[in-house]
């Protein structure tokens, strides 16, 4: 068994409209599902991809309004980064200034070309010239040209303390490669012929003290695995190297176990299956609020807590 790269990330908002403007208007992504968080039903979770929500596209947020901000710091992914196509950069530095966003053109890191930024609640964002990945499935009605769109994850970095166990647990326990190294920086690619969200960059800071996951923060990071027989047997063998790993969760779309990774950040191995279109359909996705069918009772009372949000389409631009 193999990990197969990146599922989602998960991080955490304030604003729940402005967090959908940002990532559907500025960065042309889909809100593939509105839901709620199952762990606190009065509140959004939104998830954002490609057109159907391909696994290693998806940008999940808990949307917290009048949450306070995180502090940065190591034990925590310190960036997420999108693909973008090659001779990209340009225009993303365009776009971006056109919504006042302040960016920068970072140093190329291991050759490929680099646009950094924050989203509105603090998080570092960044858009990697990268090859194209055909698993990817574009959105025909983004609000992005399709020629710079965004092809899923490129990659996370994480920033821990000491990255040598972590190191470890990528490359004996999943079957990353360690690939290349500069300076502080540990390159780390899944054993995959996809190139869809595949790397994952380790940064050693041994002096940096452990950051505060809140708003602007990411709450975990979702590896992906094909079906729940593997999520299992992963299971048994996590708990048989010591790890402490969760129940199976179902979370509608996919079925998800969690356990803390040595440096501190929070994993979740998650299915590629049921997938976001069993209870919606492809042109429809993110239309509606869904809610679990063991919530499905509560829906007016969950209704009535929720703020109404808007979805930026080239109408409403």
């Amino acid at each position: 068994m193999n990990i197969n790269g990146l599922h989602h990330v998960t991080a955490i908002a304030s604003d729940p409209q402005r967090n959908v403007d940002f990532y559907v208007e500025v960065l042309g992504l889909r809100l593939v599902k509105r839901t709620i968080n199952f762990d606190d039903p009065g509140t959004y979770h939104f998830y954002f991809g490609d057109a159907v929500g391909t696994p290693g596209t998806i940008l999940t947020f808990f949307a917290w309004p009048g949450a306070r901000r995180g502090t940065h710091g190591s034990g925590e992914v310190s960036a997420t980064a999108f693909a973008i196509p090659p001779k990209s950069s340009g225009y993303w530095l365009e776009r971006l200034k056109e919504y006042h966003i302040s960016a920068e053109r970072a140093p190329k890191r291991f050759d490929e070309e680099v646009v950094r930024f924050a989203d509105p609640d603090g998080m570092l964002v960044e858009l990697i010239e990268s090859t194209a990945d055909n698993e990817a499935m574009p959105w025909n009605e983004s609000l992005v040209s399709a020629e710079h769109a965004i092809r899923g994850f490129h990659s996370v970095s994480a920033r821990l303390q000491s990255a040598t166990e972590t190191a470890k647990l990528l490359t004996e326990t999943f079957g990353y490669r360690r690939e290349q190294e500069a300076g502080n920086r540990i390159r780390f690619v899944a054993a995959t012929n996809r190139e869809i969200g595949k790397t994952i960059d380790l940064i050693s800071a041994p002096d940096v003290h452990p950051g505060r996951i809140a708003v602007g923060s990411v709450h975990h990071v979702a590896l992906r695995v094909p079906n729940d027989q593997e999520q299992i047997a992963w299971r048994d063998k996590l708990i048989g190297q010591g790890y402490q790993v969760s129940p199976v969760m179902d979370r509608t779309y996919f079925h998800s176990i969690y356990f803390r990774e040595p440096g501190g950040v929070l994993f979740e191995l998650a299915t590629d299956s049921p997938g976001f279109t069993q209870d919606e359909a492809v042109d429809e996705l993110g239309e509606d609020l869904r809610v679990p069918p063991w919530m499905e009772r509560a829906r007016p009372e969950i209704e009535k807590l929720l703020p109404r949000i808007t979805v930026p389409t080239n109408a409403t631009r």
